[in-house]
C-alpha cells in the first residue's frame, strides 16, 4: 500500500469519548465523507489553539467497515503543545474538523514475519496492523512497553486478540525491553514497525544499524512531542526574508514561521519525510532532533533539521536561537 498524502479536510461529529487510562482517552468521531481506513492511518484535526488554528495529527486505532466511525486516542502529556486539552474537552455532539485518513505509515503485506514495537501511546499506531496481519493470517508479534499495566491503554484487548503473539514489557515491574537482545533474534526477513518515544526508536535504530540489516525492513513513526529535552522557547530568524519569530513551546518551529507570513514547504509534519528541511546558519543552544529522517551522523553535524518537530533548547543560560535558510 503506498503512502498518502493528499489532505481531503471534512468535519465530524463526536460520537462518545471515555477515559482508557489516566492520560490517555478514547474519542470516537462520526465523519462526513467516510473512506476505508487502512492499517496505520492517522487524521490531521484543525483546532484552536491559543488564539491561532492548529493542526494536530493522531493515530486512527480502529474504524467501523464503512469508515464512518473512527476511533482516536489522545495522551495527556506534560509536554503537550496543547491539542490534548483540546482533543480531551471535546464531548459528543461536538463538530471537528479533520481530514480524510492519511497513510504515511503504511503496512506492507508479504513479508515473511513482522514484529511490531510500541511505546506507551504508540500502541495506537500498531492495533490496526496487528488485526489485519492477524486477519491475513501472518507470522506476527507484537512488543508492547510501558511505564505501568494502569498507564498502558488497550492492553486487555491486545492480549485478549494476540494472545502469546503479544510480549508486554513493564518498567515498573522489572521486565523493560532490552533492545539490542530483541534486534539480534530477528530472523532473516523480518519487517519491524516501530511507534514510540524518540528514545526508543533511536535505540532500536542503532541496535539495526549496528547489526546491519536491510534499512528498508525497518519502518518508524514519531509524534512531535517525543524529543530529547522538554519544549521550550526559543528564536528562529531567516535572513534573507529579514524575519525573526518567537516559537513558543506550544508551537512547531513550522508553525511559527507559517504563522508569521513565511512560506514553508512540508508534508507529514512529523519528522518522516524530510520535505520540511532547513538549512542551519547559526545556532545559539542546541538542536533537539525530534525526526527520523536523519541519520546519527547528520544529526551530530547540526548543520540542517526537519522544523516541523525538531526544536533549539538552550546550552546554558540564556535564550536560544537559530538562524535559518529555507529550502
Amino acid at each position: 500500500m503506498a503512502a498518502s498524502h493528499s489532505e481531503v479536510w471534512q468535519g465530524g461529529t463526536v460520537a462518545a469519548t471515555h477515559s482508557l487510562t489516566p492520560e490517555i482517552r478514547r474519542i470516537e468521531i462520526d465523519v462526513d465523507d467516510p473512506v476505508r481506513v487502512d492499517a496505520g492511518a492517522h487524521v490531521v484535526v484543525r483546532m484552536p489553539i491559543a488564539g491561532e488554528i492548529e493542526r494536530r495529527s493522531y493515530s486512527v486505532v480502529d474504524a467501523s467497515p464503512d469508515g464512518i466511525r473512527i476511533a482516536l486516542s489522545v495522551f495527556s502529556s506534560p509536554v503537550s503543545r496543547g491539542g490534548a486539552a483540546v482533543m480531551n474537552a471535546l464531548a459528543p455532539g461536538d463538530r471537528v474538523e479533520l481530514t480524510r485518513p492519511l497513510n504515511d505509515f503504511p503496512l506492507r503485506l508479504g513479508a515473511p514475519r513482522y514484529v511490531l514495537v510500541a511505546g506507551g501511546v504508540g500502541i495506537t499506531a500498531m492495533i490496526g496492523m496487528a488485526e489485519r496481519l492477524r486477519d491475513a493470517g501472518a507470522d506476527y508479534r507484537v512488543v508492547y512497553a510501558g511505564r505501568s499495566r494502569p498507564l498502558m491503554a488497550y492492553l486487555n484487548q491486545l492480549e485478549e486478540r494476540h494472545g502469546d503473539r503479544l510480549s508486554v514489557h513493564v518498567r515498573d515491574e522489572g521486565t523493560s525491553i532490552t533492545v539490542p537482545a530483541l534486534v539480534e533474534e530477528l530472523a532473516p526477513g523480518t519487517e519491524v514497525y516501530v511507534c514510540g518515544p524518540i528514545r526508543l526508536m533511536d535505540a532500536i535504530r542503532r541496535a539495526w544499524l549496528d547489526r546491519g540489516l536491510p534499512i528498508a525492513s525497518l519502518r518508524m513513526e514519531t509524534f512531535g512531542n517525543s524529543g530529547w529535552f522538554d519544549a521550550q522557547e526559543f528564536t528562529v530568524r531567516i535572513p534573507a526574508i529579514g524575519l525573526e519569530t518567537r516559537v513558543s513551546s506550544t508551537q512547531s518551529m513550522l508553525e511559527a514561521l507559517e504563522a508569521a507570513g513565511a512560506d514553508m514547504l512540508y508534508d507529514c509534519r512529523k519528522g518522516e519525510c524530510g520535505l520540511c528541511e532547513v538549512r542551519v546558519l547559526g545556532l545559539v543552544g542546541e538542536i533537539d532532533h525530534r525526526d527520523v529522517f536523519y541519520s546519527e551522523r547528520q544529526r551530530n553535524a547540526s548543520e540542517k533539521m526537519c522544523c516541523c518537530v525538531s526544536r533549539v533548547v538552550p546550552a546554558t543560560a540564556g535564550d536560544a536561537v537559530v538562524t535559518i535558510l529555507t529550502t
